[in-house]
């Protein structure tokens, strides 16, 4: 059974996370950034310190990296349910790059069924991580990686979102709300998916 992909984006801070925790509807939730975080601080990974640079300066890790996290974790996790093939991959793809390696590895091995998109003020993206960062330990919640963050989203990700949107596949939700009035929005977007 192939693996169903709904992929999640927004600007960081937009409650991308947040949100993907309280879907259900036979999702299992993977982020691109926690597989990186993951990777890195794993004992002998080969891209440990490649991903922690990227990671400090705000960058996209290389394409191949995060595609080879989330194969991997897609196939554990059908692995182990075989029913279980539906993702919400949150955080990815991130610029062209991450959606033509995507492409070329996954073309027929994954279905994308829409980008759930969390549309947010900056100003109140910064803000949320700025929170956040009080208790995370995340070395990339502070203004000045968040400044350089929004930025590469601003070049980067948003031209895919466009991208998508093109193509009729992009279901947008205002993120600027409360958790809950945010997820009442997503609740009714995913009744209507089906």
């Amino acid at each position: 059974m192939k693996p169903v992909v709904v992929f999640v984006l927004g600007g960081p801070g937009a409650g991308k996370g947040t949100q993907c925790a309280r879907i259900k509807y036979g999702y299992t939730h993977l982020s691109a950034g926690d597989l990186l975080r993951d990777e890195r601080k794993r004992p002998g990974s080969q891209y440990g310190e490649l991903i922690e640079n990227y990671i400090k300066e705000g960058e996209i890790v290389p394409v191949e990296i995060t595609i080879s996290l989330l194969k991997r974790a897609m196939d554990q996790t059908m692995a182990a349910n075989s029913q279980k093939n539906k993702f919400l991959i949150d955080g990815f793809p991130r610029n062209e790059d991450n959606l033509q390696g995507w492409n070329k590895t996954m073309d027929g091995k994954a279905d994308v069924s829409f980008v759930l998109f969390f549309d947010c003020d900056n100003e109140i993206c910064i803000g949320r991580c700025l929170e956040r960062g009080k208790s995370s330990g995340r070395s990339d919640d502070n203004r000045e990686s968040l400044e350089k963050r929004i930025h590469t989203y601003l070049q980067s990700t948003r031209p895919i979102i466009d991208l998508y949107e093109r193509m009729g596949k992009v279901r947008k939700v205002d993120a600027s709300k409360s958790v809950d009035e945010v997820f009442e929005k997503v609740v009714q977007i995913f009744d209507k998916e089906g």
